[in-house]
């Protein structure tokens, strides 16, 4: 076999060759184990019952370990072997490096058991999303290597998610034809301004006409379509991408809005926003659904997902003091109300 040479006479570095730039690690998993045993129990003796190995295996393996890097982890002063500076920043990085190959095993199980290494879920914006970031992170703490992704969306938004398999999962208001799907929370929704608007200047019960009469704020519903008419034919509407682009401006006296009671809970506790005082017709409410693209096939993370963000709206309603329960299947029966 003849190999080729650069110009310097030298054959060009081969994969996992130093020369290469990219040398193959020399030191196993088990001596940096040994080393971080050792320094952690403080000694040979106690790392050696920790690990259940002989105290001249773990001796070998760092010395092996100092050998191959050409370093001195530990230094005899008397009779007690210290560790050095650079015994310290091996330690630290030898903890970083096994917790990544445990985090690798443990990935590899989840995948193995058949978790989806990613989930994504479809949540109207009228949803509290302080419970479902709380189910996420709970779920985070079973699941951590399975990735979460979050689709925003307004009106039929999380529907056409589901529809064009752009979500595994939704919370919608709306429930997609031929869709499994359970009965969430049922949201109370209320207009609202700041309380120097002129709308509360006029302090009386308000009407519809006097509504008309205002800037309404209104976010932009999601989906290709936007087939959603509009409830109230305002003089003026500003329309936005997100709620809190609305929230915003309604708390700078801007306009007026619709909003999910929850989701402005913090703004009317404030007093930056307050209720408006309407005549007739000063609440609305919301069904919201627990929608799965297919129900039948859904992997163990999804329908685990699924089962948290039902158990934290329930705790949600339970301190809350509401009442309702939620129901399974291709009813409308009513859910939790938040």
């Amino acid at each position: 076999m003849i190999s080729k040479t650069d110009s310097s006479g030298r054959a060009p570095p081969r994969a996992g060759d130093e020369r290469a730039g990219t040398p193959e690690p020399r030191v196993t998993l088990e001596q940096w184990q040994a080393l971080v045993a050792v320094v952690d129990a403080g000694s040979y003796a106690k790392a050696s019952q920790a690990l259940h190995k002989s105290q001249s295996t773990l001796t070998y393996a760092v010395q092996k370990l100092e050998s191959l890097l050409g370093v001195k982890a530990f230094e005899i002063r008397g009779r007690r072997a210290v560790l050095t500076p650079t015994g310290g920043m091996l330690h630290r990085r030898a903890k970083i490096l096994l917790d990544e190959a445990r985090g690798i095993e443990q990935a590899a199980k989840i995948v193995s058991a058949g978790w989806e290494p990613e989930i994504r879920i479809a949540a109207d914006i009228v949803f509290p999303y302080d419970l479902l970031l709380e189910a996420f992170d709970r779920f985070g703490a079973e699941s951590p290597h399975t990735r979460i992704e979050l689709i925003e969306s307004v009106l039929m938004g999380s529907s056409e998610a589901l529809t064009e398999r752009r979500a595994d999962l939704a919370i919608s208001g709306q429930v997609p034809q031929g869709h499994a799907f359970e009965a969430l929370a049922r949201l109370r929704l209320i207009p609202a301004a700041h309380p120097d608007h002129a709308l509360h200047r006029l302090a009386r019960p308000l009407t519809q006409r006097d509504l008309r009469g205002q800037r309404q704020l209104v976010v932009r519903e999601s989906d290709a379509r936007r087939a959603t008419k509009p409830t109230l034919e305002a003089a003026q509407r500003w329309t936005v991408s997100h709620i809190s682009t609305s929230i915003t401006a309604a708390t700078m006296g801007l306009g007026f809005g619709w909003y999910a009671e929850d989701r402005i809970r913090r703004e009317l506790a404030a007093g930056t926003l307050k209720e408006l005082p309407m005549r007739d017709g000063g609440e609305r409410f919301i069904e919201l659904y627990l929608v799965y693209a297919d129900r039948d096939n859904a992997g163990p993370g999804t329908l685990r997902l699924a089962q948290i963000v039902r158990e934290r709206t329930e705790e949600a309603c339970s301190r809350r003091g509401t009442t309702g329960r939620t129901t399974r299947g291709g009813g409308g029966d009513r859910g939790q109300s938040v």
